[in-house]
């Protein structure tokens, strides 16, 4: 049996709690980070999303890129590269091609960061893992798992000292 690599949960009240633990996220996540995001709409992942561009100081508006499936923010620390794949199936993910991406050789290293990773047909070899839940009496529940690489675990102890 495969043990599952450690994961910490964070209970966040609201949707600037959501946001400000994205903007940790971005203040510390490295060129080449994926994080996978899957959770129920309105869950929280497009705001999670909003606070770690505001972390890398990007200056644009992040909004949900359901209907553009791909935005790509150039403008701070690092690229940020949001993915939502919440209209596809696992063959229609499979051709964006979204490893250009994550390894870099077509697009400058940045954070990629994918909504409704679930309908990824294959996963990178390294990615932090999100899993957002909401319940209207206590608000959101965000798990993070490092998979892969050992040094997103210590981003992932990193934001559990500071959350």
């Amino acid at each position: 049996m495969t043990e599952l690599p450690p994961s910490k949960t964070f209970f966040l009240p609201d949707a600037e709690a959501t946001q400000q633990m994205g903007v940790q996220l971005g203040r510390v996540l490295s060129a080449g980070t994926v994080i996978l995001l899957e959770g129920d709409l309105g869950s929280g992942k497009t705001t999670l999303v909003q606070g770690i561009g505001q972390g890398l100081g990007v200056p644009d508006r992040i909004d949900s890129p359901t209907f553009t499936l791909i935005s790509e923010y150039l403008g701070g620390r690092l690229p940020l590269y949001h993915l939502d794949l919440y209209r596809l199936n696992p063959a229609e993910a499979a051709d964006l091609y979204p490893e250009t991406y994550w390894e870099g050789v077509e697009k400058e290293p940045g954070i990629v960061a994918i909504e409704w990773a679930e309908r990824l047909p294959y996963r990178p070899p390294a990615y932090l893992h999100l899993r957002l839940t909401y319940e209207a009496a206590s608000g959101r529940q965000v798990t993070l798992m490092a998979v892969g690489e050992s040094g997103l675990a210590a981003v992932v102890e990193a934001i559990w000292v500071r959350g």
